[in-house]
């Protein structure tokens, strides 16, 4: 990886704003699920373009490579963060309810930095 300090860092904000947005408009999954699960992709993909973005600006070859391996991160790192509270701690969920609930919508991570990755190998 190019760096893998910033990629840890970018990782980390990519599991953290949507978090945060969730539990802001938590009110909103109680009443209207479907606007809710609506939403929440919407502002983790935002999130992983600008990252991305950030990230792809530094890379300066091996761009698919990156990518792939840049998602493969981010997306381990959001689903171990989210497992540590929704199966020990306040939220308790099981795996497979938690995969399909939330884990799966983390695979738009390594879609757009594959992405990502495609477009710069075109470019250059």
């Amino acid at each position: 990886m190019k760096s893998l300090k910033k990629a840890l860092l970018y990782g980390f904000f990519i599991w953290l704003i949507p978090f945060v947005v969730a539990f802001l408009i938590y009110p909103v999954r109680t009443s209207n699920r479907l606007l809710f699960e609506s939403i929440m992709p919407v502002v983790l993909t935002a999130c992983v373009v600008a990252f991305a973005d950030l990230y792809f600006a530094k890379v300066e070859k091996n761009f698919f490579k990156e990518g792939v391996l840049l998602g493969l991160l981010w997306f381990a790192m959001a689903v171990v963060i989210d497992l540590l509270m929704f199966r020990e701690g306040p939220m308790k969920m099981s795996f497979i309810d938690y995969m399909a609930d939330i884990g799966l919508t983390y695979l738009i991570i390594p879609v757009v930095t594959m992405g990502f990755g495609h477009l710069n190998e075109k470019k250059k």
